[in-house]
């Protein structure tokens, strides 16, 4: 039987599920002549049937059952939005099983099991889009499985979540401590109730995870990704940071470095002037540097139901098109066959060197300098400049140091010496310069 319509089954109905059934119904007219055929959502898998929903959707195609939008004959491409590893994984398995193309936003599926979904893809030759679990409308995984596909990238970093940009870029430009502004960022919601995985750096590490595999040809374990939050930022550090002309993000950082890869997430101080610095609000950002194209950086809006909606029906578009083309070709999902790929080493963050702000903070006696620089020295760091602030008396001071280049094993070896001298009140905060990376 000839095909006259793209049939879409959805898995989640959430914001962004919403968000995509908006957009179906808002560009219908639109979609069909991009396409070539009209695309419609015949079945969609809910948590609770009875839920009021802002978007136009048809309560007769919903269901509770996710497994029946797999296995339904009346679904040519399934759009997996639900999150979350399992039962995404056996879903997303079931459908590529079935033959079905997939479009996914999901960044925790692909970081902890993109091998597997991957695989299958390969095996049973469908296709599958996953735009969407990364930066939102910010066409990063279009570019590099496109654009970028002859070239060799030799490093990406940027901001790769909405919610720590949103809240760091407030406390520069306020004042105010982190947990005030979590609060208005949750009361606003750029923040879920529960910010862990945004804030603790988790979303970005499930994300460059993706790129870094994507981008040099391998399989990236995520356990190995080094990942760090932003929960310890104060207002002082921003502060501090733009005394020193530095502004403090939330970066993912993977790179090419001497036969293995450097892969992770923390806050780093960036030049005030530099294009990421400026990359402010909920917007991500993220820098492709390659042999042949050089530096290329592409900002947008990274979360939120219009944006990923956006991502995963271009998605949707793409697949749709072929397969009304009648193209029986098959897009390798990592660009290159998975056989192919070599697994290149993460190198481990004890590794790196950085120059390094410190933030001590200790009580305002003689001596104390002395112990702090005399721990630092004896491990080979050396001070570039240091800032003391607070004399009320019977008070802790801060004090601040910025480092000459050093290496992460020995600036964490002289902190944990600092530590045992009992003199700080306080963790000491260190934060890497990213204009000082080696």
């Amino acid at each position: 039987m000839a095909m006259d319509v793209i049939r879409l089954g959805l898995i989640g109905c959430g914001v962004v599920g919403e968000g995509v059934a908006r957009l179906v119904s808002d560009k219908k007219e639109s979609l069909a002549e991009r396409i070539g055929m009209p695309v419609e959502i015949t079945r969609i898998a809910v948590r609770d049937i009875d839920k009021k929903r802002a978007a136009p959707v048809d309560k007769n195609i919903l269901t509770n059952d996710p497994f029946e939008i797999v296995n339904a004959n009346d679904v040519d491409i399934v759009i997996e939005v639900m999150g979350g590893n399992e039962p995404a994984l056996a879903l997303s398995l079931k459908a590529i099983e079935n033959g079905k193309h997939i479009v996914t936003a999901n960044k925790h599926l692909l970081a902890l099991n993109g091998e597997k979904v991957f695989k299958a893809v390969e095996k049973n030759k469908t296709e599958i889009g996953f735009e969407a679990a990364v930066a939102g409308a910010v066409p990063i995984i279009h570019s590099l499985r496109g654009a970028f596909a002859a070239d060799t990238v030799s490093s990406i970093h940027g901001i790769v979540n909405g919610t720590g940009n949103y809240i760091l870029s407030r406390m520069s430009d306020e004042g105010k401590p982190f947990d005030e502004i979590l609060k208005d960022a949750q009361q606003l919601g750029y923040a879920e109730a529960d910010p862990t995985f945004d804030v603790e750096g988790i979303d970005s590490a499930h994300k460059i995870a993706i790129l870094a595999s994507l981008a040099f040809e391998t399989p990236v374990d995520f356990s190995e990704i080094y990942t760090e939050g932003i929960t310890s930022i104060t207002p002082d550090d921003i502060a501090m940071a733009k005394e020193f002309g530095f502004r403090i993000k939330l970066l993912a950082i993977a790179k090419r470095v001497n036969g293995s890869i450097d892969v992770r997430v923390h806050p780093a101080m960036v030049p005030i002037d530099s294009p990421i610095a400026k990359v402010n609000g909920a917007l991500n950002a993220v820098e492709v540097t390659a042999a042949f194209s050089g530096v290329n950086m592409l900002v947008g809006p990274g979360a939120g139901a219009g944006p990923t909606a956006s991502a995963v029906m271009g998605d949707v578009v793409d697949i749709a098109r072929k397969m009304v083309g009648g193209d029986t070709g098959h897009t390798l999902p990592m660009n290159v066959p998975l056989k192919a790929r070599k697994k290149i080493a993460i190198r481990s963050i004890d590794e790196i060197r950085s120059q390094y702000y410190l933030r001590f903070t200790v009580p305002d006696e003689p001596g104390v300098l002395a112990k702090l620089s005399g721990a630092l020295g004896e491990n080979g760091i050396s001070i570039a400049s240091m800032i003391q602030r607070g004399h009320e008396a019977g008070k802790p001071v801060g004090v601040v140091m910025m480092t000459h280049t050093a290496k992460e094993a020995d600036l964490n070896n002289a902190i944990r010496k600092i530590e045992k001298l009992g003199v700080c009140s306080a963790t000491t905060v260190t934060i890497k310069i990213e204009d000082g990376e080696e």
